[in-house]
């Protein structure tokens, strides 16, 4: 009888044990997981100051060499929306077509965001001739849409630069255009 005990106390003791190192086996691999996840999260999210100093570096070089092509001012991308959509009328191949096109200028920075709102009838105005001067088959395709989208970029680029010195505008995006 004492054996069969002891036997059994080194059987729930064996069990206790095999438990804990299940246990700690589990907890280990969540803690694991949760570490990978943090680690992952920070370096997806949080940037990496090599590559912020790498991009400085390179737009301190930049600077110091004169560009051939007008760059924006570097910075954050943010977006100016036109207050009112363009509508106009184009010839068609067998009749007239009205369309609308909502437009947002995309810009770097908060002085070239600020210069933009600034001159916004005179972009609206420029936009305007740019848009009217197309063709319903120009904009079926997106070909076409893709020549008016960098022509209105060298349009609006070109009135700012006479105005303010800058070309201030990165892009010219449509959010909507339609045609009837």
């Amino acid at each position: 009888m004492a054996e069969d005990k002891d036997n059994n106390d080194t059987e729930q003791t064996e069990e206790q044990a095999g438990g804990k190192k299940k246990k700690l086996i589990i907890f280990g691999g969540i803690g694991i997981v949760l570490i990978i996840t943090v680690v992952l999260v920070l370096w997806l999210f949080g940037g990496s100051s090599e590559g912020e100093s790498a991009a400085a570096a390179n737009d301190m070089s930049s600077a110091a060499a004169p560009s051939s092509s007008p760059r924006p001012e570097i910075g954050n991308a943010l977006y100016v929306g036109m207050p009112r959509p363009f509508v106009f009328i184009v010839p068609g191949d067998s009749r007239e077509r009205t369309v609308q096109i909502k437009a947002q200028l995309m810009v770097r920075g908060e002085e070239s965001e600020e210069l933009a709102k600034k001159h916004i009838p005179l972009i609206e105005g420029t936009l305007h001739e740019v848009f009217s001067s197309t063709t319903a088959d120009r904009l079926k395709t997106a070909e076409g849409k893709g020549q008016l989208r960098e022509l209105a970029l060298t349009e609006v680029r070109s009135a700012l630069e006479e105005v303010t010195g800058k070309p201030v505008v990165e892009q010219v995006l449509f959010t909507s255009l339609v045609m009837q």
